[in-house]
């Protein structure tokens, strides 16, 4: 069936693009197959929608979940069929953790074609549900607009939900579609307020804390945490992995909760109130033998005032005002911090005190850099006012594909994304994407060669006496990965480095160029 533009004959595929559009969504990250190809043709007939092409799934879904952190809503992703959804999974698992707003438009065989299970028939709804929050399939093409602006409101939800919908390959080739109109977006919901007179109570002293996280970690937000901080001396933190953190000179510093057991232990045993807004209690990332999984101390008062999907500003304000902070001056401001020019090998600490002298204004950080980065935090704080973005789901290949998203999502901020040599092969296709759209990223991968933090995970469940075949399945050196020419092949200038001063230079080289610029950071 062909394409019209006349509104009687349209199709499911045009009524979808129009929802959407009409929905606030413009951007679809996409990797489609034939089942797709009438939503393609769509994209000819209605104009709007701005299509980026990724190599691979992983991309397309990673780059949703980057782009909704960035524009606070969200896109679109093309996806294949089930086994198209599946190798977009992994990102779509970190989005959910992330609370990104993500809509999928999978495609699927005809209704008719799905009885004769061809060799790519799958259980897509199946696939769909552990990483989506609503899922649905479209039965025909008068469906597809009103099942498109139900799935947009679904991703709405606050913090953000990802919204899956298959689209059946004869919904969007038959007419008959319909454009529907938005649905508004559901508010959030109010607070705990009956835990408030108590978080009020137990917010006073070194000995409690405010533990933050989600939309708490805003700038204007962790401004009101800064004065509850110096009204009634608790102390303030955020959560390890954060979807989005606004830090910097000018703005409240707020450290994270450690991710090494030991250590996050020791850095939450002084407190015996905590206060959660918009945060968890704090667990570790993994079971260890003979340690503990709940990070607080024993007898420790936990007060979960605020869920992430819940009111935070709402809940932050109540407790300004109750402890009679509203007019009191911010703690912990960071000031404007320049460290000394490092020098000698890379390293971490060498590492971080170049960020902290390179970042530009307003940049957008994304963190990948696993164990090296862990250094990167403090020594950044009094650098210049900048965006910093966590993985919150822990599966690797999320630096570079979320890079892309932010960088779509705000084209006049430069995107510095740091990224482990072994992550970065997860989803190397994005240098690609980056080139073919000229997007302003800067690369670092930290090449150490091996699975570094994998390395420490061996001693961390107790295993002391590794050999050579354990070690040599973490190690990246046999061949050696050579990510200037894999760059270079993608469209993507790129330099080496092999110490603090050179990395310097290629920061300032990388930051000034416009488009996306790699360093391989060899350690």
């Amino acid at each position: 069936m062909s394409q019209s533009t006349d509104d009687t004959l349209m199709n499911g595929a045009e009524s979808l693009v129009k929802t959407l559009l009409e929905s606030g969504l413009d951007t679809c990250f996409t990797n489609p197959g034939t089942s797709e190809m009438h939503f393609v043709a769509a994209l000819d007939h209605v104009p709007g929608m701005r299509s980026i092409l990724v190599l691979q799934e992983g991309v397309a879904t990673g780059a949703a979940d980057g782009y909704f952190r960035m524009a606070r809503k969200p896109a679109c992703t093309l996806l294949h069929l089930g086994p198209g959804l599946a190798n977009g999974l992994s990102n779509l698992h970190n989005a959910k953790k992330a609370g990104s707003g993500i809509v999928n438009i999978v495609g699927e065989h005809a209704v008719s074609h799905i009885e004769l299970d061809a060799p790519l028939t799958s259980d897509i709804e199946g696939i769909a549900r552990p990483v989506s929050h609503w899922v649905h399939t479209s039965m025909s093409a008068s469906d597809v607009g009103a099942d498109a602006a139900k799935a947009v409101q679904a991703a709405n939800l606050a913090p953000g939900q990802v919204a899956t919908l298959m689209l059946p390959s004869d919904t969007a080739w038959n007419t008959g579609g319909k454009v529907a109109e938005p649905l508004a977006p559901q508010p959030r919901p109010p607070f705990d307020a009956t835990a408030l007179d108590d978080a009020v109570a137990a917010l006073s002293g070194p000995d409690s804390l405010l533990l933050l996280g989600g939309a708490a970690l805003t700038e204007d937000m962790l401004e009101i945490a800064g004065r509850i901080s110096a009204k009634t001396g608790c102390k303030l933190l955020c959560e390890w992995a954060n979807a989005r953190l606004e830090r910097g000179a000018g703005r409240v510093v707020i450290n994270r909760v450690p991710y090494p057991i030991d250590q996050a232990l020791e850095v939450l045993k002084p407190f015996k109130r905590i206060v959660l807004i918009g945060a968890r209690a704090p667990i570790g990332f993994f079971a260890y033998p003979d340690k503990p999984a709940i990070l607080t101390a024993e007898g420790t008062q936990i007060i979960d005032l605020c869920r992430t999907s819940q009111d935070i500003a709402g809940a932050l304000n109540a407790v300004c005002d109750n402890v009679g902070a509203a007019e009191t001056p911010p703690a912990g401001i960071a000031p404007n911090a320049v460290p000394d020019k490092p020098t000698g090998p890379l390293e971490p600490g060498g590492i971080a005190d170049v960020l902290a002298r390179s970042i530009p204004r307003d940049a957008i950080v994304v963190d990948e850099a696993i164990t090296t980065g862990r250094s990167f935090f403090p020594a950044t704080a009094g650098a210049p006012r900048h965006t910093w973005l966590n993985n919150c789901g822990g599966s690797i290949g999320y630096g570079m594909p979320v890079a892309i998203g932010a960088a779509v999502a705000c084209p006049e901020r430069k995107v510095l994304a740091l990224v482990g040599d072994g992550s970065a092969m997860y989803t190397i296709q994005s240098l690609w994407t980056m080139a073919r759209e000229n997007l302003d990223v800067t690369i670092v991968i930290f090449a150490n060669r091996v699975y570094k933090i994998l390395r420490g995970e061996l001693t961390n469940v107790g295993v002391s006496n590794a050999g050579p075949k354990a070690i040599d399945m973490l190690s990246l050196d046999q061949p050696t990965l050579r990510f200037v020419e894999m760059a270079k092949s993608m469209g993507v200038d790129a330099t080496q480095v092999t110490d603090c001063a050179a990395l310097e230079l290629a920061l300032e080289t990388g930051l000034a160029t416009k488009g996306p610029y790699l360093i391989e950071a060899v350690m």
